[in-house]
């Protein structure tokens, strides 16, 4: 009986103090789920404004993309100190612990912090945007998306590659895209028994037929090397960028076609 009585009265005393705790506890609870949930909706209301302001100044859309990551981040955080702040738990810290975590992450993560830089220098400074041709390091395609790591390049064989913003931001790129025009120069070999001139004035009316090719800058054909096997004739003719790959191949064929006619022969 003495131990009987003595563990009802060990569970009331616990009971109590549980009891007792949730009753002092509960005021802090409630305020810090309030907090939660008024900050979440102030992060959605403080996104959408910031978003409209951004497109109202028409800012480029990966870097308002960029920007309303950072920003979504930061309040995540900031909302999360605050709540376990509200629940009576010492921040500093906590505070200082997610200062050596970062510390440490940083540390182990070099690569990726240099291609988030890079990152930032593109969408910053802009030598592409979306929709441009580019080529880097012998990779040519479409810039489909710059992301905060990396940009995906779309191949003329429609296969997806991503290039690592660091190095990207840090090489030479050529951007076929920041200027309208764009000159085709094609190098053809002929063989020194053919008429040179016939063959320059084929070309030249090849040239002057095809409608896509700009009347300025003026085409030239020209004799570019003479060789010990062949004459090279460079042909250059501008056009738009559209048309690049399709005058390109017109050209060849076309030229080809009338070399045939007259007799003139490619050297290999």
């Amino acid at each position: 009986m003495t131990f009987k009585f003595l563990y009802i009265s060990t569970l009331k005393n616990y009971s109590t103090e549980i009891f007792n705790s949730i009753v002092l506890y509960a005021p802090k609870l409630i305020a810090a789920l309030a907090l939660l949930i008024i900050g979440i909706y102030s992060i959605k209301f403080v996104n959408k404004l910031v978003q409209k302001v951004m497109q109202s100044r028409q800012l480029d859309p990966t870097l308002s993309k960029f920007l309303l990551d950072i920003l979504n981040w930061v309040l995540r955080i900031l909302l999360f100190v605050s709540v376990i702040a509200k629940l009576g738990i010492e921040t500093s810290s906590f505070v200082a612990i997610l200062g050596a975590a970062g510390l440490a992450v940083g540390l182990s993560l070099q690569g990726s912090l240099s291609n988030f830089a890079g990152g930032m220098l593109i969408i910053l400074f802009k030598p592409f945007k979306v929709g441009d041709t580019i080529d880097f390091q012998n990779v040519t395609g479409v810039v489909s998306e710059i992301q905060i790591f990396v940009t995906k390049i779309i191949s003329a064989n429609n296969q997806t590659i991503f290039v690592p913003n660091g190095i990207l931001s840090n090489g030479i790129i050529t951007n076929y895209c920041v200027n309208q025009n764009r000159r085709i120069e094609l190098v053809l070999r002929v063989c020194y028994t053919a008429n040179i001139e016939l063959a320059i004035s084929t070309i030249n009316s090849v040239l002057q037929n095809n409608a896509s090719i700009l009347k300025s800058p003026l085409m030239q054909v020209v004799v570019k090397d003479l060789t010990d096997t062949s004459v090279h004739l460079a042909v250059r003719a501008w056009v738009n960028n559209a048309d690049y790959s399709q005058v390109s191949s017109d050209i060849l064929l076309q030229i080809k076609q009338q070399f045939d006619s007259i007799g003139i022969e490619f050297k290999p």
